[in-house]
Protein backbone atom coordinates (compact mmCIF):
# COMPACT_ATOMS: atom_id res chain seq x y z
CA UNK A 1 0.00 0.00 0.00
CA UNK A 2 2.57 2.45 0.97
CA UNK A 3 4.44 1.24 -2.27
CA UNK A 4 0.92 2.40 -4.33
CA UNK A 5 1.01 5.75 -2.46
CA UNK A 6 4.25 6.85 -3.45
CA UNK A 7 3.61 5.71 -6.61
CA UNK A 8 0.50 7.85 -7.10
CA UNK A 9 2.26 10.77 -5.43
CA UNK A 10 5.19 10.45 -8.10
CA UNK A 11 2.47 10.51 -10.47
CA UNK A 12 0.47 13.26 -9.57
CA UNK A 13 3.78 15.40 -9.12
CA UNK A 14 4.87 14.62 -12.78
CA UNK A 15 1.52 15.87 -13.90
CA UNK A 16 1.54 19.03 -12.11
CA UNK A 17 5.15 20.10 -13.28
CA UNK A 18 4.00 18.55 -17.27
CA UNK A 19 0.96 21.03 -16.57
CA UNK A 20 2.99 23.93 -15.48
CA UNK A 21 5.19 23.60 -18.63
CA UNK A 22 2.49 23.13 -20.98
CA UNK A 23 2.00 25.34 -23.71
CA UNK A 24 -0.61 28.28 -23.81
CA UNK A 25 -2.11 28.33 -27.14
CA UNK A 26 -3.72 32.28 -27.48
CA UNK A 27 -6.61 32.58 -30.65
CA UNK A 28 -6.32 36.09 -31.91
CA UNK A 29 -9.71 36.57 -29.60
CA UNK A 30 -8.43 35.81 -26.59
CA UNK A 31 -4.70 37.39 -27.44
CA UNK A 32 -7.03 41.09 -28.25
CA UNK A 33 -8.63 40.39 -25.19
CA UNK A 34 -5.89 39.90 -22.99
CA UNK A 35 -4.10 42.85 -24.64
CA UNK A 36 -7.13 45.32 -24.22
CA UNK A 37 -6.81 44.43 -20.69
CA UNK A 38 -3.08 44.98 -19.54
CA UNK A 39 -0.95 46.92 -22.39
CA UNK A 40 0.20 49.72 -20.09
CA UNK A 41 -0.21 52.37 -23.34
CA UNK A 42 -3.63 51.69 -23.58
CA UNK A 43 -3.75 51.88 -19.74
CA UNK A 44 -2.09 55.26 -19.76
CA UNK A 45 -4.15 56.77 -22.59
CA UNK A 46 -7.37 55.33 -20.37
CA UNK A 47 -6.41 57.74 -17.65
CA UNK A 48 -6.95 61.02 -20.00
CA UNK A 49 -10.76 59.82 -20.35
CA UNK A 50 -10.41 59.95 -16.29
CA UNK A 51 -8.98 63.33 -16.10
CA UNK A 52 -11.13 64.77 -18.71
CA UNK A 53 -14.42 63.71 -17.06
CA UNK A 54 -13.07 65.29 -13.89
CA UNK A 55 -12.71 68.19 -15.77
CA UNK A 56 -16.55 67.98 -16.30
CA UNK A 57 -17.47 68.61 -13.08
CA UNK A 58 -14.73 71.41 -12.45
CA UNK A 59 -16.13 73.08 -15.13
CA UNK A 60 -20.01 72.86 -14.21
CA UNK A 61 -19.32 74.20 -10.52
CA UNK A 62 -20.90 77.53 -9.62
CA UNK A 63 -18.54 80.67 -8.36
CA UNK A 64 -18.19 80.28 -4.47
CA UNK A 65 -19.83 83.35 -2.41
CA UNK A 66 -18.05 85.94 -0.58
CA UNK A 67 -17.93 86.81 2.81
CA UNK A 68 -16.22 89.38 4.86
CA UNK A 69 -16.54 91.21 8.67
CA UNK A 70 -14.82 93.84 9.87
CA UNK A 71 -14.62 95.84 13.10
CA UNK A 72 -15.07 99.60 12.77
CA UNK A 73 -14.22 102.60 15.18
CA UNK A 74 -11.90 100.74 17.80
CA UNK A 75 -10.78 103.38 20.05
CA UNK A 76 -7.18 102.26 20.57
CA UNK A 77 -6.16 104.78 23.36
CA UNK A 78 -9.64 105.85 24.92
CA UNK A 79 -10.40 105.01 28.67
CA UNK A 80 -13.77 105.23 30.06
CA UNK A 81 -15.01 106.29 33.87
CA UNK A 82 -14.90 102.89 36.42
CA UNK A 83 -18.43 101.90 36.58
CA UNK A 84 -17.66 101.14 40.42
CA UNK A 85 -17.25 105.28 41.18
CA UNK A 86 -13.78 105.09 42.50
CA UNK A 87 -12.85 107.49 40.21
CA UNK A 88 -9.67 105.51 38.27
CA UNK A 89 -10.06 105.17 34.53
CA UNK A 90 -10.32 101.90 32.81
CA UNK A 91 -8.83 100.91 29.08
CA UNK A 92 -12.37 100.16 27.38
CA UNK A 93 -11.43 99.99 23.69
CA UNK A 94 -14.39 98.56 22.24
CA UNK A 95 -17.20 100.19 23.49
CA UNK A 96 -18.16 102.23 20.71
CA UNK A 97 -17.52 99.61 17.97
CA UNK A 98 -18.59 99.69 15.29
CA UNK A 99 -19.29 95.70 13.88
CA UNK A 100 -20.14 94.98 9.89
CA UNK A 101 -20.68 91.86 7.88
CA UNK A 102 -21.06 91.48 4.63
CA UNK A 103 -22.09 88.51 1.62
CA UNK A 104 -21.58 88.81 -2.12
CA UNK A 105 -22.16 86.79 -5.01
CA UNK A 106 -20.99 86.51 -8.84
CA UNK A 107 -23.85 86.32 -10.92
CA UNK A 108 -22.63 84.78 -14.17
CA UNK A 109 -24.89 85.97 -17.73
CA UNK A 110 -24.84 84.48 -20.63
CA UNK A 111 -24.93 80.45 -20.15
CA UNK A 112 -21.39 80.36 -18.99
CA UNK A 113 -21.35 77.49 -16.96
CA UNK A 114 -23.63 75.34 -19.36
CA UNK A 115 -21.08 76.04 -22.24
CA UNK A 116 -17.87 75.52 -20.06
CA UNK A 117 -19.72 71.81 -18.71
CA UNK A 118 -20.69 71.32 -22.76
CA UNK A 119 -16.81 72.07 -23.63
CA UNK A 120 -15.69 69.37 -20.90
CA UNK A 121 -17.96 66.70 -22.15
CA UNK A 122 -17.06 67.61 -25.59
CA UNK A 123 -13.41 67.05 -24.93
CA UNK A 124 -13.94 63.83 -23.25
CA UNK A 125 -15.57 62.73 -26.31
CA UNK A 126 -12.50 63.75 -28.12
CA UNK A 127 -10.38 61.76 -25.52
CA UNK A 128 -12.25 59.00 -25.93
CA UNK A 129 -11.70 58.90 -29.61
CA UNK A 130 -7.85 59.58 -29.18
CA UNK A 131 -8.06 56.82 -26.89
CA UNK A 132 -9.94 54.26 -29.45
CA UNK A 133 -7.75 56.07 -32.13
CA UNK A 134 -4.56 54.75 -30.56
CA UNK A 135 -6.02 50.99 -29.56
CA UNK A 136 -6.19 50.92 -33.38
CA UNK A 137 -2.87 51.53 -33.94
CA UNK A 138 -1.82 49.46 -30.97
CA UNK A 139 -4.21 46.05 -32.26
CA UNK A 140 -2.41 46.51 -35.96
CA UNK A 141 0.88 46.14 -34.14
CA UNK A 142 -0.16 43.26 -32.19
CA UNK A 143 -2.18 41.82 -35.46
CA UNK A 144 1.16 41.95 -37.41
CA UNK A 145 2.80 40.65 -34.59
CA UNK A 146 0.32 37.40 -34.61
CA UNK A 147 0.72 37.13 -38.30
CA UNK A 148 4.12 37.14 -38.32
CA UNK A 149 4.24 34.47 -35.58
CA UNK A 150 1.87 32.35 -37.81
CA UNK A 151 4.01 32.58 -41.24
CA UNK A 152 6.90 32.04 -39.00
CA UNK A 153 5.23 28.50 -37.75
CA UNK A 154 3.76 27.86 -40.86
CA UNK A 155 7.46 28.34 -42.43
CA UNK A 156 9.09 26.54 -39.68
CA UNK A 157 6.84 23.84 -40.33
CA UNK A 158 7.66 23.91 -44.30
CA UNK A 159 11.18 23.65 -43.26
CA UNK A 160 10.99 20.79 -41.39
CA UNK A 161 9.19 18.97 -44.22
CA UNK A 162 11.79 19.92 -46.47
CA UNK A 163 14.42 18.23 -44.08
CA UNK A 164 12.59 15.39 -43.46
CA UNK A 165 12.34 14.93 -47.36
CA UNK A 166 15.79 15.86 -47.84
CA UNK A 167 16.81 13.17 -45.35
CA UNK A 168 14.53 10.12 -47.23
CA UNK A 169 16.06 11.18 -50.49
CA UNK A 170 19.66 11.25 -48.82
CA UNK A 171 18.61 7.70 -47.17
CA UNK A 172 17.83 6.65 -50.64
CA UNK A 173 20.79 7.28 -52.38
CA UNK A 174 22.75 6.39 -49.42
CA UNK A 175 21.06 2.65 -50.12
CA UNK A 176 22.37 3.15 -53.88
CA UNK A 177 26.29 4.41 -53.27
CA UNK A 178 26.17 0.78 -51.32
CA UNK A 179 25.22 -0.82 -53.64
CA UNK A 180 27.81 0.80 -56.12
CA UNK A 181 24.95 2.92 -58.26
CA UNK A 182 25.96 6.16 -57.05
CA UNK A 183 29.43 7.70 -57.17
CA UNK A 184 31.04 9.39 -53.86
CA UNK A 185 31.42 13.12 -55.23
CA UNK A 186 27.47 13.00 -55.77
CA UNK A 187 26.23 11.67 -52.68
CA UNK A 188 28.63 14.34 -50.48
CA UNK A 189 26.98 16.84 -52.74
CA UNK A 190 23.82 15.40 -51.56
CA UNK A 191 25.12 15.33 -47.94
CA UNK A 192 26.44 18.94 -48.13
CA UNK A 193 23.05 20.59 -49.62
CA UNK A 194 21.46 19.41 -46.50
CA UNK A 195 22.75 22.69 -45.02
CA UNK A 196 20.90 24.76 -46.77
CA UNK A 197 17.67 22.81 -45.53
CA UNK A 198 19.15 22.73 -41.84
CA UNK A 199 19.95 26.55 -42.15
CA UNK A 200 16.07 27.36 -43.48
CA UNK A 201 14.81 25.77 -40.19
CA UNK A 202 17.13 27.56 -37.93
CA UNK A 203 16.54 30.61 -39.39
CA UNK A 204 12.36 30.12 -39.13
CA UNK A 205 13.08 29.38 -35.60
CA UNK A 206 14.85 32.54 -34.63
CA UNK A 207 12.16 34.24 -36.87
CA UNK A 208 9.12 32.71 -34.43
CA UNK A 209 11.34 33.26 -31.37
CA UNK A 210 11.41 36.80 -32.21
CA UNK A 211 7.30 37.26 -33.56
CA UNK A 212 6.75 35.57 -29.72
CA UNK A 213 8.67 38.25 -28.04
CA UNK A 214 7.37 41.23 -30.11
CA UNK A 215 3.61 39.39 -28.99
CA UNK A 216 4.93 39.37 -25.27
CA UNK A 217 6.29 42.97 -24.77
CA UNK A 218 2.84 44.31 -26.23
CA UNK A 219 0.88 42.09 -23.58
CA UNK A 220 3.72 42.93 -21.04
CA UNK A 221 3.80 39.17 -20.44
CA UNK A 222 6.71 37.62 -18.86
CA UNK A 223 5.94 34.04 -19.88
CA UNK A 224 8.84 32.10 -21.09
CA UNK A 225 8.44 31.49 -25.09
CA UNK A 226 8.49 27.39 -24.82
CA UNK A 227 5.20 28.01 -23.21
CA UNK A 228 3.80 30.59 -24.62
CA UNK A 229 1.78 30.24 -28.53
CA UNK A 230 -0.94 31.40 -30.76
CA UNK A 231 -3.35 29.32 -32.91
CA UNK A 232 -5.24 30.75 -36.05
CA UNK A 233 -6.25 29.68 -39.56
CA UNK A 234 -2.98 30.46 -42.14
CA UNK A 235 -5.25 31.32 -45.25
CA UNK A 236 -6.40 33.75 -47.30
CA UNK A 237 -10.02 34.75 -48.32
CA UNK A 238 -11.03 33.91 -52.17
CA UNK A 239 -13.20 36.80 -52.22
CA UNK A 240 -13.05 40.92 -51.75
CA UNK A 241 -15.71 42.80 -51.28
CA UNK A 242 -16.22 45.75 -53.48
CA UNK A 243 -13.98 49.14 -52.43
CA UNK A 244 -16.77 51.26 -52.11
CA UNK A 245 -18.01 48.86 -49.10
CA UNK A 246 -14.86 49.26 -47.09
CA UNK A 247 -14.47 53.00 -47.95
CA UNK A 248 -18.03 53.82 -46.30
CA UNK A 249 -17.39 51.33 -43.33
CA UNK A 250 -14.26 53.69 -42.81
CA UNK A 251 -15.97 56.90 -43.07
CA UNK A 252 -18.25 55.58 -39.89
CA UNK A 253 -15.62 54.24 -37.90
CA UNK A 254 -12.43 55.57 -38.33
CA UNK A 255 -11.49 56.81 -34.58
CA UNK A 256 -9.31 59.81 -35.78
CA UNK A 257 -11.81 61.11 -38.61
CA UNK A 258 -14.73 60.77 -35.50
CA UNK A 259 -12.02 62.52 -33.14
CA UNK A 260 -11.27 65.40 -35.94
CA UNK A 261 -15.09 65.78 -36.41
CA UNK A 262 -15.55 66.35 -32.57
CA UNK A 263 -12.86 68.79 -32.35
CA UNK A 264 -15.12 70.98 -34.81
CA UNK A 265 -17.75 70.89 -32.54
CA UNK A 266 -15.40 71.51 -29.09
CA UNK A 267 -14.09 74.55 -31.09
CA UNK A 268 -17.74 75.94 -32.11
CA UNK A 269 -18.72 75.55 -28.36
CA UNK A 270 -15.52 77.34 -27.37
CA UNK A 271 -16.54 80.15 -29.59
CA UNK A 272 -19.70 80.62 -28.08
CA UNK A 273 -18.07 80.26 -24.59
CA UNK A 274 -15.64 83.07 -25.75
CA UNK A 275 -18.74 84.70 -26.89
CA UNK A 276 -20.37 84.37 -23.49
CA UNK A 277 -17.60 85.30 -21.32
CA UNK A 278 -17.59 89.05 -22.78
CA UNK A 279 -20.76 89.95 -21.20
CA UNK A 280 -20.70 91.68 -17.91
CA UNK A 281 -21.43 89.78 -14.88
CA UNK A 282 -22.87 91.75 -12.02
CA UNK A 283 -22.13 91.01 -8.46
CA UNK A 284 -24.49 91.09 -5.94
CA UNK A 285 -24.17 92.10 -2.46
CA UNK A 286 -25.73 92.26 1.39
CA UNK A 287 -23.94 94.16 3.97
CA UNK A 288 -25.21 94.02 7.78
CA UNK A 289 -23.81 96.38 10.58
CA UNK A 290 -24.84 98.57 13.84
CA UNK A 291 -24.48 101.87 14.40
CA UNK A 292 -26.08 103.18 17.89
CA UNK A 293 -28.42 104.20 18.42
CA UNK A 294 -29.53 102.41 15.25
CA UNK A 295 -29.05 98.51 16.56
CA UNK A 296 -28.90 96.34 13.27
CA UNK A 297 -29.36 97.65 9.74
CA UNK A 298 -28.72 96.64 6.19
CA UNK A 299 -28.16 97.03 2.91
CA UNK A 300 -27.66 95.79 -0.48
CA UNK A 301 -25.43 96.76 -3.69
CA UNK A 302 -24.91 95.28 -7.52
CA UNK A 303 -21.98 95.82 -9.10
CA UNK A 304 -21.62 95.79 -12.41
CA UNK A 305 -18.22 95.93 -14.73
CA UNK A 306 -18.20 98.13 -17.72
CA UNK A 307 -16.99 96.07 -20.57
CA UNK A 308 -15.91 99.16 -22.34
CA UNK A 309 -11.67 98.45 -23.51
CA UNK A 310 -11.90 94.41 -23.04
CA UNK A 311 -14.80 92.98 -24.08
CA UNK A 312 -12.90 89.46 -24.65
CA UNK A 313 -12.03 90.47 -28.45
CA UNK A 314 -8.72 88.36 -29.20
CA UNK A 315 -10.56 85.13 -27.24
CA UNK A 316 -13.41 85.71 -29.55
CA UNK A 317 -11.51 86.12 -32.79
CA UNK A 318 -9.33 83.29 -31.84
CA UNK A 319 -11.64 80.98 -31.77
CA UNK A 320 -13.34 82.04 -34.64
CA UNK A 321 -10.11 80.88 -36.81
CA UNK A 322 -9.87 77.36 -34.93
CA UNK A 323 -12.94 76.66 -36.16
CA UNK A 324 -12.16 77.00 -39.61
CA UNK A 325 -8.45 75.46 -38.70
CA UNK A 326 -10.56 72.25 -37.33
CA UNK A 327 -12.89 72.14 -40.36
CA UNK A 328 -9.70 71.74 -42.52
CA UNK A 329 -8.03 69.34 -40.14
CA UNK A 330 -10.95 67.30 -40.86
CA UNK A 331 -10.98 67.56 -44.20
CA UNK A 332 -7.44 66.15 -44.46
CA UNK A 333 -8.46 63.33 -41.51
CA UNK A 334 -11.17 62.46 -44.17
CA UNK A 335 -8.79 62.48 -47.36
CA UNK A 336 -5.99 60.70 -45.09
CA UNK A 337 -8.58 57.55 -44.17
CA UNK A 338 -9.47 57.46 -47.80
CA UNK A 339 -6.23 57.30 -49.27
CA UNK A 340 -5.30 54.34 -46.48
CA UNK A 341 -8.16 51.91 -47.29
CA UNK A 342 -7.32 52.56 -51.28
CA UNK A 343 -3.49 51.52 -50.15
CA UNK A 344 -4.54 48.89 -48.14
CA UNK A 345 -7.45 47.51 -50.59
CA UNK A 346 -5.10 47.62 -53.45
CA UNK A 347 -2.79 45.57 -51.53
CA UNK A 348 -4.89 42.76 -50.99
CA UNK A 349 -6.10 43.12 -54.94
CA UNK A 350 -1.95 42.54 -55.49
CA UNK A 351 -1.79 39.36 -53.03
CA UNK A 352 -4.88 37.75 -54.25
CA UNK A 353 -3.81 38.14 -57.73
CA UNK A 354 -0.25 35.99 -57.26
CA UNK A 355 -2.04 33.49 -54.50
CA UNK A 356 -4.52 32.35 -56.74
CA UNK A 357 -2.21 31.09 -59.37
CA UNK A 358 0.15 29.91 -56.89
CA UNK A 359 -2.43 27.53 -55.35
CA UNK A 360 -3.59 25.97 -58.65
CA UNK A 361 -0.16 26.02 -60.62
CA UNK A 362 2.81 26.97 -59.67
CA UNK A 363 3.10 24.59 -56.01
CA UNK A 364 1.37 21.41 -57.31
CA UNK A 365 3.73 22.06 -60.47
CA UNK A 366 6.84 22.68 -58.87
CA UNK A 367 5.96 19.23 -56.30
CA UNK A 368 5.24 17.69 -59.37
CA UNK A 369 8.24 18.36 -61.53
CA UNK A 370 10.71 17.31 -57.69
CA UNK A 371 8.68 13.98 -57.36
CA UNK A 372 10.03 13.29 -61.34
CA UNK A 373 13.27 14.11 -61.60
CA UNK A 374 13.90 12.67 -57.90
CA UNK A 375 12.43 9.50 -59.14
CA UNK A 376 14.21 9.93 -62.74
CA UNK A 377 17.64 10.35 -60.10
CA UNK A 378 17.24 6.99 -58.57
CA UNK A 379 16.84 5.24 -61.54
CA UNK A 380 19.80 7.31 -63.33
CA UNK A 381 17.31 9.28 -65.36
CA UNK A 382 18.74 12.44 -64.63
CA UNK A 383 21.75 14.32 -63.58
CA UNK A 384 22.65 15.49 -59.90
CA UNK A 385 21.85 19.42 -61.04
CA UNK A 386 18.38 18.72 -62.47
CA UNK A 387 17.43 17.02 -58.67
CA UNK A 388 18.82 20.22 -56.90
CA UNK A 389 17.73 22.62 -59.06
CA UNK A 390 14.12 21.07 -58.98
CA UNK A 391 14.43 20.77 -54.98
CA UNK A 392 15.64 24.75 -54.98
CA UNK A 393 12.67 25.30 -57.43
CA UNK A 394 10.19 23.51 -55.14
CA UNK A 395 11.52 25.00 -51.93
CA UNK A 396 11.44 28.50 -52.97
CA UNK A 397 7.87 28.34 -54.84
CA UNK A 398 6.49 26.56 -51.38
CA UNK A 399 8.29 29.49 -49.60
CA UNK A 400 7.07 32.39 -51.58
CA UNK A 401 3.45 30.81 -51.36
CA UNK A 402 3.68 31.10 -47.45
CA UNK A 403 5.26 33.92 -47.69
CA UNK A 404 2.44 35.75 -50.24
CA UNK A 405 -0.61 34.62 -47.43
CA UNK A 406 1.60 36.15 -44.46
CA UNK A 407 1.56 39.24 -47.00
CA UNK A 408 -2.52 38.44 -47.54
CA UNK A 409 -2.68 38.53 -43.87
CA UNK A 410 -0.55 41.65 -43.17
CA UNK A 411 -2.62 44.10 -45.90
CA UNK A 412 -5.78 41.98 -44.12
CA UNK A 413 -4.58 43.58 -40.67
CA UNK A 414 -3.99 46.84 -42.53
CA UNK A 415 -7.44 47.24 -44.33
CA UNK A 416 -8.79 46.44 -40.76
CA UNK A 417 -6.19 49.16 -39.55
CA UNK A 418 -7.80 51.62 -41.97
CA UNK A 419 -11.66 50.80 -41.83
CA UNK A 420 -11.18 51.24 -37.96
CA UNK A 421 -12.52 48.27 -36.70
CA UNK A 422 -12.13 44.26 -37.76
CA UNK A 423 -14.44 43.88 -41.29
CA UNK A 424 -11.47 41.02 -42.64
CA UNK A 425 -10.67 37.97 -40.18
Amino acid sequence: MRLLARVAVYTVGLAALGTGNAQTAFTWQQLRAKFESVNPTLKAVEANIAESKANEVTAYLRPNPDISGGLDQVDAFGTQPSPSGSGQNVYRPFTNVFPSASISYLHERGGKRELRRDAARQSTAVAQSQYHDQARTLLFNLRAAFVQTLQAKAVLDNAKNNLAYWDRVLDVNRKRYNAGDLAQVDLNRLELQRVEFESDYQTALVNLRTAKIQILTLLNDRTPLEQFDVTGDYDYSRELQPLEEFRTAALAARPDLRAALQSVELADVNHKLAIANGAADPTFGMDFARNPPIPVYFGVSVTIPLRIFDRNQGEKARTQIDIGRNERLADAAKAQVLSDVDSAYYTLVQALSLLKPYQTKYLPLADDNRNRISIAFQNGGSSLLDLLDAEKASRDTRLAYLNLIGAYLTAAAQMNMAVGREILQ
